[in-house]
């Protein structure tokens, strides 16, 4: 269906986590009867089973609605820090943004991360209190937060219920009303203003169909048979089918100036579609035409780093295949191919955070049936070696020898905490155990006894890398919420500690410690692995260790079987040769190499929440 480029809005939900984005968007499928009464099921939009259990969105999904005389593009964005790249991919392909902010808890940090983002890109934002009909609700309050953050009129604040419905066609009314219909972009240059330009904000591995792009169209129009180029990996194909989100692919044959929709590239390599490129309609070389690509999107760094191996060695293949679909749907995976003595061929990956490490491992384990082992994770260190050469370190494996290293530099990032002030000293207790830096304080809501602060610290990168959300929720009695963001490199005095179990160097238990916690790392250590390794039928020795010195050691004891059970009465000598038996045979075991001891998966999680 055709429509006008005025009778289009392309508009994204953004808040914090667990503030009701994907409830909403059901309502608004509902309204608009996008998704039939009969096929509509709770988190429609959430196309992972992994997305419906844990109730998180973890990967953006378009939706195109028809409401009135409009044609609304809905995104609907994760809300989690470690997935805000998603969040900046949408942005950049929409008009307008609804900033969505639960009644019961207020203004999280993740709020505010994913509004600067928004304002950045000059988006229309409208303001919209979520879950009214809950008891807890406290709309004034949320309201005067939203106000002071924002500058708005308290009348420009829609309230409403994702789950009742209430409010949500003032909200698309608004969009209408207030949001900004599509502009086509501007050519520089050389550039003709009828050639196709479309931005390529995200795509996917389609078993059938190969590499489907989730495009915005910014110029002229894109259709079926369309020989298509982009700019940035210079890739030829053909566009083999085009359409929108119904939230299904429903196939229109063309996508139009200012319509967000899928292309069927034809593309058979992931790496040859990549996220944040430019597609265009080809040019014959005779052509002397140059077409300039759209503004990309901010490049992400991972920072975390963590090696996946195949637990059964002939599986690599298929670990290799997983992991390049996979990384079609995920611009912020990195990987490059690994080999351990221990482990065999795995691949040495980078995330932006545990939440993204955990998600992609268990893609893996659901959609590919891999049984996999992966490796305790680091952050990237920098590292100046004696001869002037600098190493990006992403395994403490990789780290050089002590007497080559002049300096070593790790990782700091931003972190914003909002919290209720009555937590405020269990809070900044936490962030000075964790090496925090404190910066400032900013009051939201300063008239409130109970009222609520934001905390800005500066902090190590490793230092929130495990257990620091899960504390701050425990200080906090789960009121506080947190945001980082990189931002610089600074000195460390660190070291690689290695975990010895049976006598044997455990890979993927090394890690990187600061030197003044080393002892009280490898203890903690040393005493997790004894309680939860299964003993064996022989005593295993469980070492933390720096360089060649053990600084933690503990020993598991030997399973006891009673070889003497038949025995009834008789001299004692038969006893004593038995046993005599049992202990030479465990001694065999150890010197056959037969005491290798298998690290349960679960004692990874353990030792990680330490």
């Amino acid at each position: 269906m055709n429509q006008e480029i005025n009778k289009i809005r392309n508009f994204c939900i953004i808040a914090h986590i667990d503030h009701g984005k994907s409830t909403l968007a059901d309502r608004m499928l509902e309204l608009t009867n996008t998704v039939e009464k009969r096929k509509m099921k709770e988190q429609i939009l959430d196309g992972m089973d992994i997305e419906r259990e844990r109730g998180i969105t973890i990967k953006l999904q378009p939706v195109t609605m028809d409401y009135l005389d409009y044609r609304l593009n809905l995104i609907d964005t994760p809300g989690h820090v470690d997935f805000s790249y998603e969040v900046s991919r949408s942005l950049a392909a929409v008009e307008t943004a609804v900033l969505l902010v639960d009644c019961t808890q207020g203004i999280q940090a993740q709020t505010l991360a994913n509004l600067y983002l928004a304002i950045e890109q000059n988006l229309t934002i409208i303001p919209v209190v979520n879950k009214i009909d809950l008891p807890a609700a406290d709309i004034p309050k949320t309201k005067k937060e939203i106000i002071d953050l924002l500058g708005c009129l308290e009348e420009e604040i829609i309230c409403a219920s994702g789950k009742t419905g209430e409010g949500v066609k003032e909200i698309l009314d608004a969009v209408i009303a207030r949001g900004q219909a599509p502009q086509e972009a501007h050519y520089v240059g050389q550039d003709t203003s009828h050639n196709a330009r479309a931005l390529i904000f995200d795509s996917k591995y389609d078993t059938y169909r190969g590499v489907v792009a989730y495009v915005r169209i910014f110029n002229g129009a894109l259709k079926k048979g369309d020989k298509i180029n982009l700019l940035f990996t210079g890739a030829d194909s053909e566009i083999l089918d085009c359409g929108i989100f119904k939230p299904d692919y429903l196939s229109t044959g063309a996508l139009l100036p200012g319509a967000i929709g899928y292309v069927v590239t034809g593309f058979k390599q992931v790496a040859d579609c990549r996220v944040g490129d430019t597609m265009v309609v080809a040019h014959s070389s005779a052509s002397s035409i140059k077409t300039s690509p759209l503004p990309g999107y901010k490049e992400v760094r991972p920072m975390v780093f963590a090696s996946i191996f195949p637990r059964e060695g002939n599986d690599f293949k298929e670990l290799r295949d997983a992991m390049d679909k996979l990384k079609l749907n995920d611009a912020a995976l990195v990987y490059e191919p690994e080999r351990s003595d221990a482990l065999g061929f795995g691949f040495r990956c980078g995330f932006l955070g545990l939440l993204h490490l955990e998600i992609f491992q268990e893609r893996l384990r659901r959609e590919y049936s891999l049984d996999l082992i992966v490796t305790m994770p680091s952050v990237a260190y920098k590292v100046l070696q004696s001869d002037g050469t600098e190493l990006i370190i992403r395994s403490p494996q990789r780290l050089p020898d002590p007497n080559y290293i002049s300096k070593i530099e790790e990782p700091w990032v931003k972190l914003d905490i909002i919290s209720p002030k009555s937590y405020m000293g269990g809070i900044i207790k936490l962030a000075q155990e964790k090496r925090g830096i404190y910066k400032n304080t900013e009051y939201l809501s300063s008239n409130d006894e109970d009222g609520r602060v934001l905390l800005h610290y500066e902090i190590p990168m490793s230092a929130i890398l495990t257990d620091f959300y899960d504390k701050i929720k425990s200080v906090s009695a789960g009121y506080a919420s947190i945001n980082y963001e990189y931002f610089d490199y600074r000195p460390a005095d660190v070291v690689k500690m290695d975990i010895l179990v049976a006598e044997e160097a455990v890979e993927s238990l090394a890690t990187i410690v600061y030197s003044d916690d080393a002892f009280k790392e490898g203890r903690e250590i040393v005493d997790i692995l004894k309680n939860s390794l299964p003993k064996q039928m022989f005593a295993v020795k469980i070492q933390a260790a720096i360089g060649g010195k053990i600084i933690a050691s503990e020993k598991l004891s030997a399973m006891r079987k009673d070889v003497t059970a038949k025995l009834y009465g008789g001299d004692v000598s038969r006893k004593r040769k038995l046993l005599d038996k049992q202990k030479k045979g465990k001694k065999k075991m150890m010197a056959a190499g037969k005491g290798s001891v298998e690290i349960p998966s679960d004692t990874f999680v353990k030792i990680l929440k330490r």
